[in-house]
C-alpha cells in the first residue's frame, strides 16, 4: 500500500475520475498537465460532471466523458455505454464519493489507484487495487498531485491553461475594458444547504465602496442563476453607495473565467470562483471562517485569505484546530460574522498592489463605518 507504481514505458491511456466540484476539478487540471508533460503520447480520458465540463471543455489533449447526474440513472447508463469495450492500463480514481465509486465500476482498468483508507470516503478502497500513502493535513491540490507522484511523475509549478473562446473573451472585454481597476465579488456559494459560508450583504457593499474610493475600482458582482445568488446580487447593488455592475446569473462559466482573468482581484468565500481565479493568476481575497484555508483556500493566494477559522472552531467546538479532524467544517452561518470589514480592507490593498497598481497613499483615517 502506497508503493510507487512503475511502468516500463508510459501507458498508452489513462482514465481519470474527478466529477466535481468546480474547485476540485480546477485542482485536478495541474495534475493532468503534469501527466501530459511527462507522458506526451499517453491519451487522457477524464470522466467529469456536466456542470464542471462547461468550464473545462476544450482542455487541450483531454477526452472528456460527461456524467449528467441530472438525468438520474439514465445518465449513468449513458456513461456506461460510452465506456463499453474500452480498457485502460491505469485509472486514477481521484474522487472519493459514492457517485464516483459507481462510475468507477464502468471503467475497465488494470491498475486502479485511489486514496489511502483515511481519505477514501464512502469505501472507495473497495473499488481500487492500489492506494496512495497516508499523508495527513494537505491542501486538496497537493493531495491530488500525489496521484502523479505515485506513478513517478514529477511536477513543478501548477499550470492550467483552461481555454475560453473569442466570444467569451469579448463578453469579458465589454465589461472590463482596462480603463479602471476591477474588483469581482462572487458573494456566495449558491448551494442551498451550504449558506454557512456566505458573508453579510452590507459588508460586501462596504468593501465595494472602499474599492471605488481608494482605488477608483469598478466592482462587478457575479454568481449563478439561483434565487439565493440573485438576491445577494440585487441587495449588494442596492446597498452600495458607489455604482456596481450586477452580472449575477448572466454569465456562463467560461465567460466568468474570462471576466476573472481580466480583473485585478476577486473577493469571495470558499467557493469555485476562488479556484477559477487561481487558475488564471488573479489574486483572491478569500473569506474563510467555516473551512480551513490550509486545505481548501486559494492555492496561490493564501497570504490574502482572511482566516477566522481558528476562532470559529473555538466558538463552535470549544477546541483548537489541531484537535479536530482535518477539514472539519463549521456549519454555523454565524461564524462568517467573525470576519469584519476592517479585516478585509488590508487584504484588498495587498491584492491590488500585487498586480503593480500605483500606491494610492494611506487609507482614509476611518475608511468606512463597520456595518
Amino acid at each position: 500500500m502506497g508503493e510507487l507504481i512503475r511502468f516500463n514505458e508510459p501507458p498508452d491511456a489513462v482514465c481519470i475520475i474527478r466529477l466535481s466540484a468546480i474547485g476540485d476539478t480546477c485542482h485536478t487540471v495541474p495534475v493532468v498537465r503534469a501527466i501530459q508533460a511527462a507522458w506526451p503520447n499517453t491519451k487522457i480520458t477524464w470522466i467529469v460532471g456536466k456542470v464542471e465540463h462547461a468550464l473545462l471543455a476544450g482542455l487541450e489533449g483531454v477526452e472528456f466523458i460527461v456524467l449528467d447526474k441530472g438525468r438520474g440513472w439514465a445518465g449513468y447508463l449513458a456513461l456506461r455505454r460510452d465506456l463499453r469495450g474500452r480498457r485502460f492500463p491505469l485509472l486514477l480514481h481521484m474522487h472519493a464519493s459514492l457517485r464516483a465509486n459507481i462510475v468507477s465500476t464502468f471503467v475497465s482498468a488494470e491498475t486502479r489507484l485511489g486514496f489511502d483508507k483515511a481519505r477514501a470516503r464512502d469505501h472507495q478502497w473497495l473499488f481500487c487495487n492500489a492506494y496512495l500513502s497516508a499523508t495527513p493535513q494537505q491542501h486538496v491540490m497537493d493531495g491530488l498531485f500525489e496521484f502523479a507522484d505515485a506513478v513517478g511523475i514529477a511536477h513543478a509549478e501548477p499550470r492550467w491553461d483552461i481555454p475560453v473562446s473569442g466570444a467569451d473573451g469579448e463578453f469579458a472585454a465589454r465589461h472590463i475594458d482596462g480603463s479602471h481597476p476591477t474588483l469581482i465579488i462572487s458573494p456566495c456559494t449558491g448551494q442551498r444547504f451550504r449558506n454557512y459560508r456566505n458573508w453579510r450583504v452590507e459588508r460586501y457593499a462596504a468593501v465595494a465602496d472602499y474599492a471605488a474610493t481608494r482605488f477608483g475600482a469598478r466592482t462587478i458582482l457575479t454568481g449563478g442563476p439561483t434565487e439565493l445568488e440573485r438576491k445577494y446580487g440585487s441587495e449588494i447593488a442596492a446597498r452600495a453607495a458607489e455604482p456596481v455592475t450586477n452580472l449575477v446569473g448572466q454569465s456562463t462559466l467560461k465567460q466568468l473565467l474570462a471576466l476573472i482573468s481580466r480583473a485585478n482581484a476577486v473577493l469571495c468565500p470558499d467557493s469555485g470562483p476562488a479556484h477559477m481565479a487561481t487558475a488564471v493568476g488573479t489574486p483572491v481575497v478569500g473569506l474563510y471562517a467555516t473551512s480551513n484555508r490550509h486545505r481548501t483556500g486559494p492555492y496561490l493566494s493564501q497570504h490574502l485569505v482572511v482566516d477566522k477559522y481558528p476562532e470559529a472552531v473555538e466558538h463552535e467546538f470549544g477546541k483548537r484546530v489541531e484537535e479536530l479532524r482535518w477539514g472539519e467544517r463549521v456549519r454555523n452561518p454565524d461564524a462568517m460574522d467573525l470576519i469584519e470589514v476592517d479585516d478585509v480592507l488590508p487584504k484588498l490593498d495587498l491584492a491590488f498592489g500585487q498586480l503593480g497598481n500605483e500606491d494610492p497613499g494611506p487609507a482614509p483615517p476611518a475608511a468606512l463605518p463597520q456595518p
